[in-house]
């Protein structure tokens, strides 16, 4: 069976990649450069449920099985920015480091009990063959660091700070990480729908 992830972000498709293996093993995983779409997936929805199903939408067109997610960070202290913004807080180009910047320096004064934050993770499986949807959301919280922390991971991964394992993303492993994650507990529960599925 073929699996479409749908998206062209290097180090989502190997997050997902890793953690679709787990539910799926005899699944050969495509990107969609592998499959020769290039174009860019406009994100105008307003939840991260909308932009997921368009993102996944997409990649069902072109005849896939198709698995996409939408991710981003949501901080207390900021009415829940970045949200479905996240990958793009600081501008249209999507830099990591001003991403970083622009959260930092607004939560500047914030004292560290009042950094709370999650990160959520929808994925979002649509089938060519036109049977219903699988729309799955996970969450992760922590808080957030006034300084980066770790040297893996991406995005806002050195900032979040997760209590239990006393670390930032960017400083556990990826087993680590995918254990607990936003996106790890959303394709476990993804992982739970899709194994009822007859194929």
């Amino acid at each position: 069976m073929k699996i479409l992830l749908a998206s062209h972000n290097k180090n989502k498709i190997a997050e997902l990649e890793a953690l679709l293996k787990t539910v799926c093993a005899d699944a050969e995983v495509v990107s969609l450069s592998d499959v020769g779409f290039t174009d860019e997936i406009i994100e105008d929805g307003t939840t991260f449920e909308e932009n997921a199903l368009i993102k996944a939408r997409t990649g069902a067109r072109l005849g896939y099985i198709t698995v996409a997610d939408d991710s981003g960070l949501m901080v207390d202290a900021l009415g829940g920015a970045p949200g479905v913004y996240s990958a793009r807080y600081a501008g249209e180009d999507g830099n990591t480091e001003k991403n970083n910047a622009k959260l930092l320096a607004a939560l500047q004064g914030v004292p560290q009990d009042k950094r709370t934050a999650h990160f959520v993770s929808v994925v979002a499986c649509v089938f060519p063959d036109g049977r219903e949807d699988i729309v799955v959301r996970g969450e992760c919280p922590g808080e957030i660091l006034t300084s980066p922390r770790g040297k893996t991971g991406f995005g806002y991964d050195p900032l979040f700070w997760y209590a239990p394992f006393g670390k930032t993303y960017a400083e556990m492993t990826a087993e680590e990480k995918n254990s607990i994650s936003h996106r790890g507990v959303a394709m476990q529960a993804f992982a739970k729908a899709f194994a009822k599925l007859k194929f």
